[in-house]
């Protein structure tokens, strides 16, 4: 603990807060949130075009509202019924599941759930392609193509919000929370799960034999990055390990990637 440098002890000179706008906090993970957002959609305007989607850019816009609405309704849901140990409260008090203030101070609204945000997005989707005819599968694969840098930029948002800590670790680059030092498994994640992921399917994206693929593939490879870097993960406060030492992530990280595995199966033996 004597050898700590200036990285290891980051949390302590680091504030969660950015700025105050008119007496509002605004905090770093409010900010990477939008920026994610506005990532994405630049990208799946600049797939559409290149790529000749057969989508418009207004037609984007409306459809990003649509999702957005549905990430963060399935989102902090999700987190409220898995991962939140006052599931009953919030059950009993709905209205404030999405109460941004605590005690007369805005703090914003904590807790989400990226399976449930998953859940969301897919619901808000069918219910856009159905009222637009759109086709699913060629949207989907822009999605692809479009979510995993995005996501990067949501997991620097976790850890600049010093949340969603890593396992304590003795390596040189842990972090130091509460007097411990912890993987910044937030990190790895953005890596893993948001650069790697970006590369892979921007590659691999001329390779595409059948419509709904490239989500597919998404679908497989986030949950095998989610499945690793839960290892470096501390598990959910409440929740611990779950079964054979794995932890609830890494649970539905498995029912992700069978659901995509078998999507991807389906697909491919209807169109090749």
């Amino acid at each position: 603990m004597n050898n700590l440098n200036s990285w290891n002890t980051i949390y302590q000179t680091m504030d969660p807060v950015a700025f105050e706008l008119f007496g509002l906090k605004v905090h770093w993970y409010g900010l990477m949130y939008v920026l994610a957002l506005v990532v994405a959609l630049v990208l799946a305007k600049y797939f559409a075009k290149k790529d000749k989607f057969n989508i418009s850019n207004s037609l984007l816009d409306n459809y990003f509202f649509w999702v957005e609405i549905g990430v963060i309704l399935g989102a902090r849901l999700g987190y409220i019924l898995i991962y939140d140990p006052n599931t009953s409260y919030y059950l009993l008090n709905p209205w404030q599941i999405f109460n941004p203030f605590a005690n007369g101070e805005f703090v914003g609204i904590r807790g989400m759930s990226y399976h449930g945000a998953v859940v969301g997005f897919v619901i808000a989707t069918l219910l856009f392609c159905k009222k637009y005819k759109q086709n699913l599968w060629s949207l989907l694969d822009l999605v692809a193509l479009s979510i995993p840098l995005g996501y990067f930029f949501g997991r620097v948002g976790n850890f600049l919000n010093q949340e969603l800590f890593g396992r304590v670790t003795t390596e040189p680059w842990g972090i130091m929370v509460a007097g411990q030092l912890r993987h910044p498994s937030q990190l790895y994640e953005a890596i893993l799960e948001g650069l790697v992921l970006f590369v892979i399917l921007y590659f691999y994206r001329k390779f595409k034999k059948f419509d709904g693929e490239l989500i597919a593939l998404y679908a497989m490879l986030y949950t095998i990055a989610r499945f690793i870097c839960e290892f470096y993960r501390e598990p959910d406060f409440g929740i611990g390990f779950v079964a054979f030492g794995m932890s609830m992530g890494q649970i539905l990280s498995l029912a992700m990637f069978i659901f995509g595995l078998v999507l991807y199966i389906n697909l491919r033996k209807k169109n090749v």
